[in-house]
């Protein structure tokens, strides 16, 4: 019995160790690290300690103090964001694969220096969806509720981190960021739509935002709200084309649970739009789109419709 244990792990490690020709396909043509999603999480975790110290440490109401464990914190985030920026550089497209390691880590480390100086205006930005979503749930009793409990806050943090690094062209850091939050919330937020501030979701799980949506400021989304693509182009390879494909919603519009906003159309500011509505038109300002009103059926003797 035991011999046949060990042939059959030594025949599977030996087949599962070659690479086939499809892997060698899909990995990047270098033999540096790829990144690390656990790296990734610790990233984010220092990300929560800077822009919410007061939460996710323990509370210092010395500011020389505080800062200490700020820069602590910060020197670390540093260290880790470059190191995980120069793996995720490998799947660039059109990268020079002769590239020295001291010269992707060079590149890495100014990137990373220019997400640390946007953490001051994604803080800020951060507290406006804490107001957000403070402002428009009665059930938020304080603002500790909000950020300890809301899952939008969690989800924003990935967010608005991701899409600095989304800016920069780094690949495949910002989606790892905003897939984790993902995961955990079931809001799915890609890290190129573009979201202004004082934004809010409530409840939050199935919410959808596709990569080139543009939202303005003050807009509230309920759960299950997709802000999808109507359908894809394709150019004369057959190759789909990334183009502005998903809504813009104006400033000040609430959109409630379950509605469907689908293709590049523009939801006007000052609009509501009701639950379980499919809207694929273009929406003027000052608008109320809702579904038409429940015909109410009678049943006699187990009859159906």
């Amino acid at each position: 019995m035991e011999k046949n244990v060990n042939e059959t792990l030594m025949r599977n490690v030996g087949l599962l160790s070659r690479l086939t020709e499809q892997e060698v396909g899909m990995m990047p043509q270098t033999d540096a690290q790829l990144p690390s999603v656990d790296q990734v999480k610790q990233i984010i975790t220092l990300v929560k300690s800077i822009i919410f110290p007061d939460y996710f440490n323990k509370r210092q109401t010395d500011e020389t103090i505080r800062s200490y464990y700020i820069g602590v914190h910060m020197d670390e985030l540093l260290r880790l964001l470059t190191k995980q920026i120069a793996h995720g550089l490998q799947f660039a497209e059109n990268r020079d694969a002769a590239l020295s390691t001291q010269r992707i880590y060079d590149e890495a480390s100014q990137l990373a220096l220019q997400v640390i100086d946007a953490l001051p205006e994604i803080k800020r930005l951060l507290y406006t969806d804490v107001q957000a979503m403070f402002d428009n749930d009665p059930a938020a009793l304080n603002y500790g509720e909000v950020i300890f409990c809301y899952p939008v806050v969690n989800t924003m943090t990935h967010y608005r981190f991701a899409h600095k690094l989304h800016e920069l062209h780094v690949p495949v850091i910002p989606r790892i960021i905003t897939e984790l939050a993902h995961s955990k919330t079931g809001i799915d937020i890609h890290p190129g739509a573009q979201i202004g501030e004082y934004f809010a979701i409530d409840h939050g799980t199935g919410v959808v935002i596709g990569e080139t949506c543009i939202i303005g400021s003050r807009v509230t989304l309920y759960q299950g709200v997709t802000l999808g693509s109507k359908n894809f182009k394709y150019d004369a390879q057959g190759n789909i084309l990334n183009i502005p494909r998903h809504p813009i919603i104006e400033d000040n519009v609430t959109i409630y649970s379950n509605a469907s906003i689908l293709g590049r159309i523009t939801i006007g500011h000052d609009s509501v739009i009701g639950g379980n509505i499919w809207v694929t038109h273009n929406v003027a300002p000052h608008s109320r789109i809702q579904q038409s009103k429940a015909i109410e059926s009678h049943f006699e003797g187990g009859l159906g419709i």
